[in-house]
């Protein structure tokens, strides 16, 4: 720690959080770079609204939201938030809780509602994102935009099932990036291609959790079809920053990323090698599988190679190529993270499809122990201290710098008063803000912003309209907004604390 950090630390201010479950954690109000830059982030499904609006075309979570029986808890997003009928406000929103950032994607089935290379392009929907940024860009926000945040188009995933052919998507994905780099890149300077390929892999490909749905019980190959999906991401994301890089850059003079999510895992009993193994084991599975090919222009991490042996995809000669070429254009980590785990090895041998790295994760330890308090979704644990293990970690492996893109916590308050003073979503900021803080400071690690997930209650996949994340409340029958204390929490919270010298101390 530099003299200068210790004597924040010494000045900082600490109080007693009495938590639900009994837990005692700190608050250290330490400070943040005075460049640090804060925001908010949202999802085009789970807020626009608009299905069928102005000519936009379907796309997989538009099909899978009215599946029947129901997989969404009888719920979808038609209307949800209706911001593509209210985005002045929402803009207007931002401007008074003072956000430097605004992350948020683009519908690829509103701006090419058929999704292929060779299909029209809907005017009315580059219409509405231009209007969207023009307004960001006058109330000086930042937009980051991401390409792709889960929302295929139904047609090209009818055509060749998306990303389960490679070729395919990533020349559709190109055409698609293409356009939106040319119509919306002048004043665009961060993009993200993927949001999440892990979820998409995963959660949409061996689960089934998520649209389009792939899962066992459907008759899908879950031993190669997630791994798959996996490498169609990696792959299409290389040739898009490297498009960006020729075409777009040397004019915008933007920068270009993708987004990776990722628990921290601690060893379940930290007295068994096993289980301390496990907890680095499932890193490398959760975000090495992404991260090396990515950022390091790798092959597969040697751990997964072992493990799944034919399972995983190997790269052509081509595709080698251009991940190596590709990984050092990207500008930054893009860190979505929420919460810590334990990491048990599990003593008998593994499923045929297994994708854990033969691992158990729980919340508890092997003392009984929690890893934190919970929130309003039970996977979701107050834990910051594996976050700032978690911000050393990648950027021991990466050195890139980090902008954490999601981060917060839901609650289950439906009723207007409870829901608007949201204690403990402040508190759980206020903690992840000092995991942030003491990253920069005692462990050199380089994070250059955040944005809290999420600026609005919306739509939360397939958990319907249960789970609140918002930082503004949404009353989804009026649609009222109203925010939340946290939304002015964190809006004195950058404020009063955006005052440290340079990054470098």
């Amino acid at each position: 720690m530099s003299q200068e950090a210790s004597m924040f630390a010494a000045a900082s201010v600490v109080a007693n959080y009495n938590s639900p479950t009994g837990h005692d954690l700190l608050v250290e109000e330490l400070p943040l770079p005075a460049d640090f830059a804060w925001g908010t982030a949202t999802a085009a499904y789970q807020i626009e609204g608009g299905a069928t609006q102005d000519g936009k075309g379907m796309s997989i979570w538009d099909t899978y939201a009215h599946l029947k029986p129901s997989r969404t808890n009888g719920e979808n997003a038609d209307i949800t938030c209706d911001h593509y009928n209210r985005m002045p406000e929402d803009v207007e929103l931002m401007a008074s809780l003072d956000v430097d950032v605004y992350r948020f994607s683009i519908a690829w089935s509103r701006v090419v509602p058929l999704g292929g290379r060779n299909d029209p392009v809907n005017e009315k929907g580059i219409a509405f994102y231009n209007e969207l940024i023009d307004r960001l860009v006058a109330r000086n926000i930042e937009p980051v935009v991401t390409l792709y945040h889960w929302d295929a188009p139904q047609a090209i995933y009818d055509r060749y099932e998306a990303f389960l052919n490679t070729e395919e998507f990533r020349a559709d994905f190109e055409r698609y990036a293409r356009l939106c780099f040319s119509r919306f890149g002048s004043r665009v300077k961060k993009w993200v291609t993927f949001n999440e390929p892990y979820i998409i892999s995963i959660f949409a490909h061996l689960n089934g959790t998520l649209a389009p749905g792939r899962c066992r019980e459907a008759g899908t190959d879950v031993k190669t079809e997630p791994w798959r999906v996996g490498h169609t991401a990696i792959v299409s994301h290389a040739a898009v920053v490297e498009i960006y890089a020729e075409e777009f850059r040397p004019s915008q003079h933007g920068e270009i990323s993708i987004v990776l999510n990722g628990h921290f895992y601690e060893p379940y009993d930290a007295n068994k090698q096993a289980d301390i193994d496990a907890a680095e084991r499932r890193l490398i599975f959760y975000i090495g599988w992404f991260g090396d090919p990515v950022f390091l222009g790798k092959d597969y991490p040697a751990e997964m190679r072992s493990y799944l042996g034919a399972r995983l995809p190997e790269f052509t000669p081509e595709e080698r190529n251009l991940i190596r070429r590709a990984a050092h254009i990207n500008a930054f980590y893009g860190m979505n993270h929420y919460s810590t785990k334990y990491a048990r090895a599990l003593p008998r041998p593994p499923a045929d499809d297994d994708w854990t790295g033969n691992i158990e994760e729980s919340s508890v330890d092997s003392e009984g122990k929690e890893i934190g308090p919970v929130s309003g979704l039970g996977w979701l644990r107050v834990a910051p201290e594996g976050f700032r293990k978690l911000l050393k970690w990648v950027w021991k492996r990466y050195h890139l710098p980090i902008i954490v893109t999601e981060n917060g916590c839901p609650s289950t308050d439906t009723e207007m008063e409870k829901a608007v003073d949201d204690k403990f979503r402040q508190r759980y900021f206020g903690l992840y803000l000092d995991a942030i803080s003491h990253a920069i400071y005692e462990d050199g690690v380089k994070v250059l912003g955040y944005c809290a997930w999420s600026l609005m209650d919306n739509y939360e996949w397939s958990a319907g309209y249960g789970p609140r994340f918002g930082i503004v409340h949404v009353d989804f029958e009026s649609l009222k907004r109203t925010p939340k204390n946290s939304a002015y929490y964190l809006r004195d919270t950058f404020k009063s604390r955006r005052k440290a010298s340079p990054r470098d101390v």
